[in-house]
Order: C-alpha cells, then structure tokens, then sequence
C-alpha cells in the first residue's frame, strides 16, 4: 500500500513537472519575393517575415511552449519541398525529435503548396513525433484538424496552380496588345509610377544613356568590319553595361552579352512572348533592315577581318587553290634569325585533309594579287562604254518594273489582312499556337521577300546611278590604285571586290569576285576588253584594225559573246543588288 502511494505521489510530481517545463517549438517562416522579407505582403501572398515571426511566438506562447530554433527562407517558392532551410528544418527536427514538440507556421501554404509535398513532410513530422501548428489556421491532430489541414493544402495548391494561369494569361494579353511582359532589355527603362488620377502607369522608354550605345553596336557590327568579342570591348570602354541594382553592380557589357543584344527583335519594336511575335508599342531604337543585316552576319558568322595573332591585309581574302582552306601566317626564322612570313594551308597546317599544297612566302602572293589588280582594271574609256550600256538596260527594266511594283503591292495588302486575321482567329481560339507560329513565320518572309522587292524597285534613278557609278570607279585604274595604297586601304579593297582569291603552288591566282563584281567581271567582258586593249596596241604599232572594231561600241555591238552578259546585267535580281551598294571608301584615286 506505502509502495502503491509512493508511485502514485511520483507521478503526480512528474506531471507537475512536465506541467511547469515549456514545450519547445520549432518556426517556420517563408515569403515568396525579397521584398516582403522586410516588408508587409498583401493578401496573396501573406505577411512579411516580421509579421510571422511575431505570429508565431504569440502562438507558442498561447499553447506555453517556446520557440528555441527559427528557420527562415527569403524569396523562396512553395511550389517545391526544394528549399534549403526546410530542408534544414526536417533535418533539425529529425536528430532532436526527443525535444521538439511543435512546428509552427503562420499558414499551411507557408510550408507547401502542392499537396505531394504536403503529404511527405506531415509523414517526416508524424515520424519525429512533432505535432504541425498554424498560428491562423486550427490546425492540430484531431480528426477534424486533419480535415481541416487537407483541405487547406488542397486550396493552397488550387491556388498557386491558378496564379500561375492568371499570370501568364495576363502577360499574354499584355503583349498582344504590344506591351512588354518583362524585364525591358538594356537601352530601355522599365518605369513604374502612378498617373494624376492615382492609377499605376507602367511603361518602356528608351534610355538616353545607353540607347545610343546599342544603336552604335549594331550599326558598327552591320559594317562587318568587328568581331563578336572585339566590339564587345569597345563598347565597354565607351561604358555599355547593366545599370546597378539593389543588391548587383553594375556589369559591363561582354560577348555573350552582346551576342543576346544583337539576337534580340525588341529592338527593332517586336515583342516576343511564348515564341509569338507582336508589335510593340515601344519606341525601335533600330530599323529594319539594319537588323536584318545583322541577322544575316551572324548566321553566316562572317565577322569581317578577325583579330589573330599576326595581321595582314590579305587575310580572310586568299585560299589554298589545291583544298579550298584558308590561308593562314605563319612565320619562319633562318639560322641567321631573319624572319621569313608565309602564307600556308590551314586545313594541312591543322591535318584535316592530305593537302600538300606548299607554303608561300607572303610578299610572293601579294605581288600576285597587285597584278590580278592590273588584269581587271579598266581604262577609263572602255568603263564609260561598259557602264553605259548597263545603265541604258536598267533604264529600260525600271520603266518595265512599274506593272510589277503595282502587282506587289497588292500580294502585300492580301498578305497583311492574312495576317491579322491569322492573329484574330488565335485571340478567339480558332487555332491553335503551333499553327499560329507557323503561319506567321510563312507569311514573315513572304513579306520580307515582297518588301524587299519593292524597296528595290522604289529607289530613285538617279541613286542607281550613282551605285553604278561607285561600282566602276573601283575597277578603273585600280591596278595602278591597289599597288599605291596602303595596307588598310588595301584591305579595304579586297573586301569590296573579291570573295576570294585561290592560290596555288605555282603562284597563279584566280578570284571569286564578290557581288556586283561578279558579274560585271564576266568573262565576257574580259574578251571585250582584249579586244579594246589589241586594238589600242594595233594603232600604237601601225597594224591595220578591223572594220567592225574601229570603236568600242563596234566592239560591243558584234560581240555574240556579251547577249548573255547584258542580259543577266539588266535582271531585275541584278538591278535589285546593284541598289544601296556601298563600297569601300577608304581608298584615294
């Protein structure tokens, strides 16, 4: 009986105990965006880290336990149990399950939002023997409690799932009606402030600080004359960078950068959102064809001369006449030390195919190239007569051209009402996005091809004569020009005539000319211009000349060989090329 009252009186004691010695409770706080971690959130998204942690002390104390570790992440999604200090947490809970009794959250949302996390992270809780607290919600282990706690998860999960539809329903709405959905790239500025009557009025304006800059990137990267990597630091000694932020410094610009700027339709004024393009109501800071040209280099990764090693004006111009690779330098040293440049095959200096083409020494090739200069140079007569005739036929094509131009017009007029109501059908949920991509990339580049044409067909006259006239102001004398220019302008050369120049083991070269020059030096026009030189030597010798070759324009008349040559000259794709050329205007006559 003593021994039955002694136990009795310790039990007694130890609940007595167990009564008077706090429970101990572990919080759990989270918020979604940075910004509430010190701020006061609103109704979607709950309150700030501070407002929790008052909550849930206040709740701690309510049941007479203490909160003896806190576990706090900042700008961190529910959507996922992948967040580092819950992870912290369970593992927390799991080594001290003899000592936790509560896990306190504000809301069950603050801990899940999908119903499969949830589920996991009641089990880990079951298992530590640690009961889940909500500082607002009456969540505990009764069977109702339970209840209530699926059913939140449920609504919390229904929740984040229709936010994210709600959200991206309302970007989409923003940039079909031209709107920027997100972060404006640099050169713009995001502005958010609120109008006279109290409204939020956000919008895109260009920044005056570094607009300029973006339009000097692609204007200078159009002229193919940079590299990726060396106008990237240009630009950034001239100060091209992201703007500072809150918690980032400001960065200058570098090539991946770069490369992002120069891909990117915005801006040319197209909004982009989900791979559908819109037109946006931003102002472009570039045209265009400016951006279409830049496209075009990129593609064809045609960088102009790129910076290497050793430099000189024939690089990225020769090619070796036996495999086709490219010529590179490299420089050979005798025993005296004198120093000897060659011109060798990349593709066998590198042993990707058997080429066994020799290298050649530098100043050999040049010498070539100088006189494959003085083969296709022009006398100024035999340049008035050619470019004469050329200009007579496209005076004709461009009175024909006039019909065709009205007949554009009007594909372009149906293939911009298909084009709306393309977008129209989509809007009403006729078709579905995939087709819509599709179409819109066909009807595209019809109208690129069409607005393109009729850009060609609309420059006036007198501006292609003067492309005319640029074109045979380099081919007159430049054998004579070439060889008195320096290096610069002799780059500047290569680049406007020639494609490239193929050498071989003997020294001889032969070119592929570039465009127009393609065409102009036809050999057609090589077999007139013989004619026109041996006629010259004829006179200077006293030997009798032809009847029919007493005058160039004889020589152009009973020429069978040139039909084809002026015909192709007066084309309409040639007319079309030979409009906005600009050659190279570094070199002096």
């Amino acid at each position: 009986m003593h021994s039955q009252n002694e136990t009795a009186a310790g039990g007694l004691l130890q609940a007595l105990t167990d009564s008077m010695t706090p429970k101990l409770a572990v919080s759990y706080l989270r918020v979604s965006s940075a910004g509430q971690a010190s701020r006061g959130g609103g109704d979607d998204e709950g309150f700030s880290i501070p407002a929790q942690r008052e909550a849930n002390k206040r709740k701690a104390l309510s049941m007479g336990a203490m909160v003896g570790k806190e576990f706090v992440d900042r700008g961190a999604s529910a959507r996922s149990a992948d967040r580092p200090e819950l992870k912290r947490m369970l593992e927390y809970i799991k080594e001290n399950k003899e000592r936790v009794d509560y896990l306190i959250v504000h809301k069950v949302d603050r801990l899940a939002r999908n119903r499969g996390d949830d589920v996991d992270i009641t089990r880990a809780l079951g298992e530590a023997g640690v009961q889940l607290v909500s500082a607002s919600e009456s969540i505990d282990n009764t069977p109702s409690g339970m209840l209530l706690h699926g059913i939140m998860s449920s609504i919390a999960e229904f929740y984040s799932r229709n936010l994210s539809t709600e959200v991206k329903k309302g970007l989409y709405q923003k940039a079909k009606g031209g709107g920027t959905p997100n972060k404006a790239p640099i050169g713009y500025k995001n502005i958010r402030d609120v109008d006279e009557a109290g409204r939020r009025n956000s919008r895109v304006e260009i920044d005056p600080e570094r607009a300029p800059l973006i339009k000097l990137a692609y204007t200078e990267y159009a002229t193919n004359k940079w590299s990726i990597n060396s106008l990237a630091k240009h630009l950034a000694t001239l100060g091209l960078g992201t703007p500072a932020k809150t918690k980032l410094p400001a960065k200058l610009i570098n090539k991946k950068m770069l490369r992002e700027v120069l891909r990117n339709p915005y801006y040319k004024g197209i909004v982009t959102y989900n791979s559908v393009k819109y037109q946006g109501r931003h102002t472009p800071i570039i045209d265009e064809a400016t951006w279409d040209k830049v496209q075009e280099l990129l593609r064809s990764n045609v960088n102009g001369e790129r910076e290497r090693i050793h430099h000189h004006y024939l690089k990225s111009t020769v090619y070796c006449g036996k495999c086709g690779a490219r010529l590179i330098i490299c420089n050979a040293r005798s025993r005296s030390g004198t120093r000897y440049p060659y011109f060798v095959c990349s593709a066998r200096n590198n042993k990707r195919n058997d080429c066994n083409q020799r290298a050649l020494l530098i100043d050999e090739v040049a010498e070539q190239v100088a006189r494959l200069y003085e083969r296709v140079s022009f006398t100024p007569e035999f340049r008035a007569a050619i470019q004469g005739r050329i200009g007579d036929e496209i005076d004709k094509q461009a009175e024909e051209s006039r019909a065709e131009l009205d007949q554009l017009k009007l594909q372009k007029d149906k293939l911009e009402r298909e084009q709306r109501k393309l977008l129209q059908a989509h809007y009403a949920d006729a078709i579905p996005l995939a087709l819509l991509k599709d179409e819109q990339e066909r009807i595209g580049k019809s109208l690129k091809g069409i607005e393109a044409t009729m850009n060609a067909h609309k420059v006036r006259h007198i501006e292609m004569t003067k492309n005319l006239n640029d074109v045979f102001k380099l081919l007159e004398d430049c054998g004579r020009v070439y060889r008195m220019a320096d290096d610069y302008e002799k780059r500047c050369f290569n680049q406007a005539l020639f494609e490239r120049v193929r050498v071989y083991d003997n020294l001889t070269v032969d070119a592929d000319y570039a465009d127009p020059y393609d065409l102009i030096l036809d050999p057609a026009v090589f077999e007139l211009k013989g004619s026109f030189e041996r006629n010259i030597q004829n006179k200077e010798d006293g030997r009798p000349i032809p009847e029919a070759h007493l005058s160039l324009e004889n020589i152009l008349d009973s020429a069978q060989t040139t039909n084809n040559f002026f015909t192709a000259g007066s084309s309409k794709s040639i007319l079309v090329q030979l409009t906005g050329l600009e050659p190279a205007r570094c070199f002096h006559h």
